[in-house]
């Protein structure tokens, strides 16, 4: 792995995009300070160019380099957190190019917690822009396998660090203001930093893309996506789409014994972080089985919850008009 984290470093350098993993996802990146590097991000996703992107760095000393006047708060945050699935949102310095914020004057930064990624970033040296290596809307990569069959030969080097260990996004927690906002749930959840900032934090935003994963619709299978609470509610679901005739998938919290005859077995999960760790695995199984709808038992709001939660309410939103 050192010699392929040598080419990837190389090929940072020359201005090509390396996917790499993280502990939450795995990302499409590219220096975060050559703007034409950043703009080939945008086009291999066909990601719109307003939305931000997160810059990762191998240290706290990100803040500094990408940041300025930056508070307490994320300093207290970084400290505790970093390494780990937390992007914190600033004002940005001279450093940032508009590329990576979308012209915003905050600029969202984090230190990921997975041994390759740190190696990669602590050997180029500057700051990676990095979005989830998918094109955009769709199903996040957390295997390197995902991103070779999502972005093929757009993407010079692919890092291969195995399954990622958590399995949905950072949490993005906007601390410009004088109450931190979380503008995504996500790996980290609110009750954790809220205990670290000893106060309350405003968990939910509205209004234009702020940071990643703001969209209505986002983190999309090709399969329609139905959200049921509790098993009665899942069986239920799934057979009245077995009976319409629809080839159907369950993800359930529980026993084999809830699936309805004629659905196939997602699940089940065992706890809420099996469940992130395998939901977009998942979801991306069910495309692969060319399945037509996914029946998804919700789990309960909090912790890891919340950001589960969140990503399947997005999956749902999408494509109501399709047949």
């Amino acid at each position: 792995m050192i010699e392929e984290i040598a080419a990837a470093v190389a090929a940072l350098a020359a201005g090509q995009l390396v996917a790499f993993p993280t502990e939450t996802v795995y990302g499409l990146g590219a220096d975060a300070e050559n703007p034409a590097a950043v703009a080939r991000i945008f086009a291999v996703k066909g990601r719109p160019t307003d939305h931000p992107l997160i810059v990762h760095g191998a240290s706290a000393e990100v803040l500094d380099r990408y940041g300025m006047d930056v508070p307490d708060s994320a300093r207290r945050l970084a400290e505790e957190v970093w390494p780990g699935p937390l992007t914190l949102v600033v004002r940005r310095s001279a450093r940032v190019p508009d590329a990576v914020t979308g012209g915003r004057e905050t600029v969202g930064l984090r230190v990921p917690d997975q041994p390759i990624a740190l190696a990669l970033l602590a050997g180029f040296g500057r700051g990676v822009a990095a979005p989830s290596a998918n094109p955009f809307g769709r199903t996040s990569a957390t295997r390197a396998e995902h991103v070779r069959a999502d972005l093929g030969d757009a993407v010079q080097i692919v890092l291969d660090g195995g399954p990622a260990q958590i399995g949905v996004e950072s949490t993005i927690l906007d601390v410009t203001d004088s109450v931190p906002v979380i503008l995504r749930t996500g790996g980290l959840p609110a009750e954790d930093i809220e205990e670290i900032l000893g106060r309350s934090v405003v968990r939910k935003a509205t209004g234009p893309a702020r940071a990643p994963g703001m969209l209505a619709t986002h983190y999309a299978p090709h399969a329609r996506v139905y959200l049921t609470d509790g098993a009665a509610q899942t069986i239920d679901q799934a057979a009245q789409l077995v009976e319409a005739g629809m080839t159907v998938g369950v993800i359930a919290l529980g026993p084999r014994s809830r699936l309805v005859k004629g659905a196939f077995e997602l699940g089940p999960m065992i706890d809420v972080d099996d469940y992130a760790r395998r939901l977009y695995d998942l979801l991306r199984l069910a495309d692969a089985r060319g399945l037509g709808a996914i029946v998804a038992e919700l789990p309960a709001a909090a912790g890891l919850g919340v950001a589960i939660i969140d990503r399947l309410t997005r999956a749902a939103a999408t494509r109501r008009s399709d047949p």
